[in-house]
């Protein structure tokens, strides 16, 4: 089984990820290293540009059959069993963006896209299996225990569980307005 864990940077996709595979023994692959691995798409400064349908191909033949946890911001067009989007407050987005040291157009573009929801939209027209999961105020491990849980239940839809308008007026600041 391929199960990809997608959302907006700084959700907790990469930590979440690691415990995921190593509690459900799958192999774990950052899709941004394997496209560097693979020679796909193309530096533009600190960006990857890629040509998705050339991504999920060459996953595809790299991973069929193979179970698989396949993590990062485009693994929702990753060739998957399931799509787990991981939503986070957007303020918590920022702080997190921020200590990284993204800069403000970035960040902002990045507390936009969770704010109204965009990962979760694109995985939902792209895959029939997506189970949303809310990381704010859990631990990477409660994260995983969730979606193990859910998993394990049979679940493979779960969407409309976040709704981060109620945040707009707190994450003014952070916007590129």
């Amino acid at each position: 089984m391929i199960i990809a864990v997608t959302g907006t940077p700084g959700v907790g996709k990469t930590t979440v990820s690691k415990l995921l595979a190593e509690r459900m023994n799958y192999r774990y692959v950052n899709i941004r290293d394997y496209a560097l691995e693979k020679g796909l798409g193309e530096m533009k400064g600190d960006e990857l540009e890629l040509d998705v349908d050339e991504l999920a191909e060459n996953f595809a033949k790299d991973f069929g059959g193979e179970d698989v946890i396949v993590e990062g911001h485009l693994a929702h067009y990753m060739p998957a069993d399931i799509v787990v989007v991981l939503r986070t407050h957007p303020k918590l987005i920022a702080e997190r963006l921020k200590a990284r040291g993204y800069s403000k157009e970035k960040l902002g573009e990045n507390v936009e896209a969770e704010l109204v929801d965009v990962i979760l939209v694109e995985a939902i027209e792209e895959n029939e299996n997506v189970i949303e999961v809310d990381t704010t105020g859990k631990t990477p491990e409660e994260v995983v225990e969730e979606i193990l849980g859910l998993i394990e239940r049979g679940v493979r839809r779960r969407v409309g569980i976040v709704d981060w308008s109620e945040a707009y007026d707190e994450v003014i600041p952070y916007l590129r307005l």
